[in-house]
């Protein structure tokens, strides 16, 4: 299975909960306070478990490096300025004890460009989102009053990767291409996977890898990914988190 450079760009927390809107909405189990999700089944015991796991002390990177030219779904964008503050027409700063000078960056940027974590306050559907909270309880412009990822912590635990691409007989799964709950348990069965409560899944489509360079406009503005059925069914795995090898997760 070639994974060399498989990259996990979505990562959603959400697959636990209880998603039902507008008058028919139900609490999550987790109670009708909470914020985390999924994110409730870290714990030590499952991150003393993961690192059993650990044979060769291998790491390897899962994010995508931005930059201005970086594919992103519209309208969302990034712009990075290098400056010398204060050093104009050679001017040296004396404040450093010396001539001393110095480049920073500027950055104006969409925060889900690359690498990114969906959390629960991300979406919705006609204006509710995760437990029952009402648009107009947590959305302000400067930043949600509840459902913010900043509440997430660390998600360490067992992770296993379900291999689509292969599983399809493809290096690359096409744009909107989608996968439920019988080619998921195939493809479980065929690669020997199990998902065990509280585990981290990865799903790969080989988008990335195939798509990013490529046709940047096309890995920016469609994908292949879970259809609801499949989400559901993973939800009823009851993972720490699921992500993929997309900009997104689900088709």
């Amino acid at each position: 299975m070639k994974f060399t450079k498989i990259i996990a760009t979505a990562v959603s927390i959400g697959v636990g909960a209880s998603a039902a809107w507008a008058q028919d909405c139900d609490h999550s189990h987790w109670g009708p306070d909470d914020q985390l999700g999924s994110a409730n089944l870290i714990s030590t015991e499952r991150t003393l478990q993961a690192a059993k796991l650990i044979k060769q002390g291998k790491s390897m990177p899962l994010g995508i490096v931005i930059g201005p030219d970086t594919p992103a779904f519209p309208p969302r964008s990034l712009s990075l300025q290098v400056v010398q503050p204060n050093q104009h027409g050679g001017q040296k700063l004396s404040s450093f004890g010396y001539e001393g000078n110095y480049n920073d960056d500027l950055l104006q940027t969409w925060i889900g460009i690359g690498s990114q974590l969906d959390g629960l306050g991300h979406l919705g559907e006609d204006g509710m989102y995760y437990n029952c909270l009402d648009e107009k309880e947590i959305s302000a412009i400067s930043g949600l009053t509840k459902l913010g990822t900043h509440a997430v912590p660390p998600l360490v635990g067992r992770a296993v990767i379900i291999d689509m691409a292969k599983h399809m007989g493809k290096d690359v799964l096409a744009a909107g291409e989608h996968f439920g709950e019988a080619e998921i348990t195939a493809a479980m069965e065929a690669q020997q996977i199990t998902v065990n409560e509280g585990d981290i899944v990865l799903f790969h489509t080989g988008w990335t890898d195939g798509m990013m360079e490529s046709d940047p406009t096309a890995w920016g503005s469609t994908e292949p990914g879970l259809n609801n059925e499949g989400a559901v069914f993973m939800a009823s795995m009851n993972p720490m988190a699921v992500g993929a090898d997309t900009w997104g997760l689900e088709a």
